[in-house]
Order: C-alpha cells, then sequence, then structure tokens
C-alpha cells in the first residue's frame, strides 16, 4: 500500500491464500509457529491453543474491533510485553494516524495492560528501528510486530529477536530473507489488480479511445512495490498487445516530488499520452496537480491510485482521479494485534486466522501469513466505505469545493 523506505533487494513474491466458501475470504494455511527458546518472557508457540480458545478468523474483524474482545481469556496467559514499531512519518501519514491507533484499540479490546504494550516509530531510521527493537526485548517485549523500513534492517531485527527468544511478525510489507514467525498485509498482488482493473473501468467510462499510458511503480527497492506492479501489469499487458500503447515506464519512486518529476520527463518526451497509471494517492497528487496547469479537463486523462488518502479521494470526487485502492488498515491492525495475542500466550494462531502463505524469494520459503482484501474506492461506493469506516470524516472530505461533489454522490 504504501510508500516505503530504502532497501537492498528487488524481488518478485506471490502471495496465495487458501479461501473457505463458507465464510468468504477465511481459510486455512499452515498456522504451526515455530517454537522460540531464550529468556522466562518468550512465548512458545504450542499446538494446543485448547478447545476454549477463540477461533478467529481473518473475516471476523470489523471497524468497531468486537471481535478482539474474544482474546481476553488468551491476553489472560501473556508471558510478556508486546512491541510495536512502525517505519516512518512521512512516506505516509497512515502510521500516525491510524495504524498506531488502531493497533492501541485492538489490544485494549483484546484486554491487553497498556504497561505490556510499546508502540514506537521510527522516524526513517534504520539505525532506530533496530535499536528499538532491540530495547524492546531488553525491556520485556516477547512479541515484536515489525513494518520494516527495508529488507536489511528487517532481517538483523527478527534475527536479533530470535536469538533472543522472540517472535517476530512482519507488519504490511515482508522482510525478505528474515526469520519472521508470520506475516500480516493485504493481497498485493490483488491491490495491483485493482488498480490495473480501475484504469481498464476508468478508460471505458471516460471515453479514452487510444490509450496512450504512462506506467509509473513504486520504489523499486520495496517488495510490495513489486508485488503491485505485478498485479496491475497483469491487467495492463493484454491490453498494450492489442492496441494500447504503453509510453513510458519510469524507474519508480515512493517519492512524491520525484514522481512528480519522473511523470513531467516522460509526458514531454512521449507525446500524445492520454492517461497514467499511478501505484499510489500520495505520488498522484502532484501529478495531477501538473496536468491541472496544463487545463487538462476532468474526467479527461486517466489517473490512478491507492491509499485512499483525503487529496486523493477529492481528486476521485473532482473528477481528475479514477478510483484508489483502499486498504482498511484497521483489519490490518486487528490481525496483527490477533497472532501477537496468541504468540504472547504461547498459542498457535488459528488456521481459521492464519489464512494463506506468502513466498519469501530470498530465503525460499512459504510464510505464514493473514492476508486481507482490498476495495476500490469511487464516487459510486465512496460512502459505504470510507466513510462508514470513518476513514475520512466526510465534514472533512466535503469541504469548500468538494460540497457539490459530495451532495452529487450522496455523501454525508
Amino acid at each position: 500500500m504504501r510508500a516505503l523506505r530504502n532497501g537492498s533487494l528487488v524481488a518478485a513474491l506471490s502471495a496465495t491464500a487458501l479461501l473457505v466458501a463458507a465464510c468468504g475470504s477465511g481459510g486455512s494455511g499452515n498456522a504451526g509457529a515455530k517454537s522460540t527458546t531464550g529468556s522466562s518472557n518468550t512465548p512458545s508457540a504450542s499446538s494446543s491453543s485448547g478447545s476454549s480458545s477463540p477461533n478467529l478468523s481473518a473475516t471476523s474483524f470489523t471497524n468497531d474491533f468486537s471481535a478482539m474482545a474474544q482474546l481476553k481469556s488468551v491476553a489472560a496467559q501473556g508471558k510478556g510485553k508486546i512491541a510495536v514499531i512502525l517505519p516512518d512519518t512521512t512516506t505516509s501519514a497512515r502510521y500516525t494516524e491510524f495504524d498506531a491507533p488502531y493497533l492501541k484499540q485492538a489490544f485494549a479490546k483484546a484486554g491487553v495492560s497498556s504497561s505490556n504494550v510499546i508502540i514506537q516509530n521510527a522516524q526513517g531510521s534504520d539505525n532506530t528501528q533496530l535499536t528499538d527493537a532491540q530495547s524492546d526485548i531488553t525491556n520485556g517485549a516477547a512479541v515484536l510486530i515489525v513494518d520494516p523500513l527495508d529488507a536489511g534492517v528487517g532481517a538483523q531485527i527478527e534475527k536479533y529477536a530470535a536469538a533472543h527468544g522472540a517472535a517476530s511478525i512482519d507488519y504490511d510489507r515482508l522482510t525478505l530473507g528474515g526469520t519472521r514467525d508470520y506475516y500480516v498485509s493485504f493481497n498485493n498482488v490483488e491491490v495491483g489488480k485493482l488498480i490495473g482493473n480501475g484504469m481498464v473501468s476508468c478508460v471505458q467510462q471516460w471515453g479514452v479511445k487510444k490509450p496512450n499510458m504512462i506506467v509509473m511503480k513504486g520504489d523499486p527497492t520495496d517488495n510490495n512495490a513489486t508485488l503491485f506492479a505485478q498485479g496491475y501489469m497483469s491487467v495492463l499487458n493484454p491490453k498494450f498487445s492489442s492496441g494500447w500503447t504503453k509510453a513510458a515506464e519510469p524507474a519508480g519512486t515512493w517519492d512524491p516530488p520525484t514522481a512528480k518529476t519522473e511523470f513531467q520527463q516522460a509526458f514531454t518526451a512521449h507525446k500524445g499520452v492520454n492517461s497514467v497509471l499511478v501505484p499510489n494517492d500520495e505520488n498522484a497528487a502532484p501529478i495531477i496537480s501538473y496536468l491541472k496547469t496544463l487545463n487538462v479537463k476532468p474526467q479527461s486523462f486517466p489517473v490512478t491510485g491507492q491509499d485512499a488518502t483525503l487529496v486523493g479521494l477529492q481528486n476521485i470526487l473532482s473528477g481528475y482521479q479514477c478510483g484508489t485502492a483502499y486498504k482498511p488498515i484497521y483489519l490490518e491492525a486487528q490481525a496483527a494485534a490477533a497472532l501477537a495475542v496468541y504468540l504472547n500466550a504461547g498459542q498457535t494462531p488459528p488456521t481459521s486466522l492464519v489464512n494463506g502463505t506468502t513466498q519469501d524469494t530470498k530465503a525460499h520459503k512459504a510464510v505464514k501469513s493473514v492476508l486481507l482484501k482490498p476495495e476500490w474506492v469511487t464516487p459510486k461506493n465512496m460512502e459505504s466505505t470510507v466513510i462508514a469506516d470513518k476513514f475520512v470524516p466526510a465534514a472533512q472530505l466535503c469541504k469548500g469545493n468538494y460540497a457539490k461533489d459530495c451532495s452529487k454522490y450522496g455523501i454525508k
């Protein structure tokens, strides 16, 4: 989802979710947790989760966090603290606005004492993220939830955690070559497919007869960017083979000013460009601002996005962006918190929660995963998704010039 930090690896990663028809996207995967040894506060995952333990599934979570209360009996058996280390505050506003408060709420609803929860932000520093992890373990953390700045520091943290008997969970991005116990994220290939299909629908709806497209990418060192591209190129490549034109494919970045420069250079070099696939809202925003300076009219130049940011949603309402891949962060926060509660109690998370695997292409290992479902948001379903979830307040979305657009689409 997201604009993540620099890393040292570019690899294709495939994710597979095993779905159970009875509950939609809940399924079964290999949920046996790796045993850990070390300090006395270490949770050792066991196969005896017990008949009295809650059997949460990947589809149990809702925006009122009510499912987390089922974990109170498990949380009471916790053997140590749970530490969360988020990556930064610059590449996306989500970490301070959503992830941190949602994780805090999830643990509270599960009955985990606030004194046993540590939530930190590395502020974009690999050294800070590593030293935070080391300090947390020293101070009694038995489970780490880490959104790694890059694969290098992620692997260091996980190696240190394993050596000191702590379990670790990759949050939102997989650490290639890491030794984590579990991974929690949205199915990022599916996110990419949503973006690609959103572009196809937009081209049709906006009447772009001969698409001549610039295809943007996220940071090439970010494995999530690789997965997003895998998804949207699986949709677009057949189109490029049957009449659409791919004008350019810049190197990629998660830095919005750099994305704008990449687009301007490609747009200037290739005459007749009339659409651009952009993998997130924050990169799309300066590109759209640039197009407006060229007097590009609404619903004439398809632009895509991801993350359902306020600016992205407003660009969608005003007809300058086709849609956005929305990943309800409250789902991800609850799934990660639930895994951590089970591990901290020495229990194996149920297979109904761990609904898939994700391939670590460097470690050559299938990682037990909770894979959540993203949604494509357009003006027609904005009210029933991001507004209903309180992801963005309607009063904030519909300010000023956007009030008329909100009224048009029934957003209130």
